[in-house]
């Protein structure tokens, strides 16, 4: 029975390696800002679902404490990032605005 759990926790890890790298190559190629950050959103998410599958696999308890950390500087960094959004996208309006 061992053996199987470890079978499916390789094949899970394997395949939000494979979710990781589509929402990475979305990161780069994106076409909007937006895109961008939800990607990398997303990969936080990805990252913290990892990080408590290998509690799951190590029976280590403490990995879970450090996956809600993660989770908490990955929202602050989404918010900061859309605060840089919203600043930056008024900023090229009021530029449009003096232009036109």
């Amino acid at each position: 029975m061992a053996s199987a759990y470890d079978i499916l926790f390789t094949s899970v890890l394997a395949i939000f390696g494979v979710f990781m790298f589509i929402c990475l190559f979305r990161a780069v190629i994106g076409p909007t800002t937006a895109d961008r950050v939800i990607s990398i959103n997303m990969i936080g998410g990805i990252v913290i679902m990892l990080i408590i599958l290998l509690s799951l696999m190590m029976n280590e308890g403490f990995l879970v404490d450090m996956a809600v950390i993660y989770a908490l500087l990955s929202f602050l960094a989404v918010v900061i990032l859309g605060r840089i959004y919203i600043i930056i996208n008024k900023r090229r309006e009021k530029e449009e605005d003096r232009n036109a």
